[in-house]
């Protein structure tokens, strides 16, 4: 069985400068495996590459060199292309026009029959949250509300592999809520969904698998838990109605003691420290332990991490890309 996308050695150089000109590697031989039915993250900061390799699958832009395959085609491949769905990172649409009859026009250009041309619109609208919104012009609409027409557009061919560029961009609390249950709503019906972001959070509450990448190269794969799950550094209790007297009798056990509020206190405990062992001292003392977590290193602190490890010279940029040329 194939895998729903596959990357090999992804490689985009761009010529710059005017008298003399050289190449800036955006993209450096990138290698990736999507298997089907995947929620797939793709994580970077702004200027990693991300929107770049987006791109390059969609054939908006052509690779230096390197290959690529949708659903077991080569990219740009008419069969594989009636499958997908794209939301590009700025999507901009025709502004007279309201979200009806935008999406109406592209479900004209999918083909979709006549007969299922209004339900499908309507749904789709109704999924992503605009209502009676619908038929205002997209002018008048936030950049929160363009982005949810964006995914509606997106999923109007009900494709098999979608491809979502920053798809929590400009989206209030609500809205990301809606847009993470509609990604495992997909990936419940077993299609594949690979989006890039550069906020981890997202990645952590819907990501079977990410990649990180960083500069222009693939700075780490694997699954979430091996990336995300590492050994707990320690614990953290949040306590209330901790009288001033056994707060310093608890003090000297604690790495850190930070107040919240009056009589409400987080104390971070070393692994040496067994939380079972404390908790029933503080309960002798009339203090409630409202909540105690592990402390563990986060996607974030590994994505940190890992960006710090490829610095600026990862990028390999206009060097490499110029010895490439070569």
């Amino acid at each position: 069985m194939f895998p729903a996308i596959l990357i090999e050695d992804l490689t985009k150089d761009y010529p710059v400068g005017f008298w003399r000109r050289r190449h800036y590697r955006a993209l450096d031989r990138l290698s990736l495996s999507i298997e089907a039915g995947e929620v797939f993250g793709f994580l970077g900061p702004n200027g990693a590459g991300k929107t770049t390799t987006l791109k390059l699958l969609m054939q908006l832009i052509f690779p230096t060199s390197g290959r690529a395959e949708i659903l077991g085609r080569p990219i740009g491949h008419v069969d594989a292309r009636r499958r997908i769905g794209y939301l590009p990172e700025n999507p901009y649409f025709y502004d007279y026009l309201t979200a009806e009859e935008l999406l109406t026009y592209f479900a004209q250009l999918l083909d979709v029959p006549t007969a299922a041309r209004r339900k499908r619109v309507a749904g789709l609208l109704d999924r992503v949250g605009i209502g009676r919104e619908r038929r205002f012009q997209l002018r008048k609409f936030s950049k929160g509300m363009i982005q949810r027409v964006g995914i509606a557009q997106a999923l109007l061919n009900e494709p098999d592999v979608l491809f979502l560029d920053e798809p929590m961009s400009g989206l209030d609390p609500l809205g990301r809520r809606d847009v993470r249950s509609l990604i495992l709503e997909l990936r419940d019906q077993g299609r594949t969904v690979f989006f890039s972001s550069h906020i981890l959070a997202d990645a952590e509450a819907l990501c079977g698998r990410v990649a990180v990448v960083a500069g222009g190269r693939l700075a780490a794969e694997g699954r979430l838990s091996e990336l995300a799950e590492f050994t707990a550094r320690g614990w953290e209790l949040v306590v209330a109605n901790l009288a001033p007297e056994a707060l310093e009798r608890l003090r000297p056990l604690a790495t850190r003691v930070t107040e919240i509020g009056t009589g409400r206190y987080t104390l971070e405990l070393p692994l040496t420290q067994a939380p079972e062992r404390i908790i029933p001292e503080i309960a002798s003392t009339g203090a409630t332990v409202v909540s105690m977590n592990p402390v563990r290193e986060t996607l974030e602190d590994f994505f940190i991490q890992r960006i710090t490890e490829a610095g600026t010279g990862a990028r390999g940029a206009m060097a490499e890309g110029e010895h490439a040329r070569r």
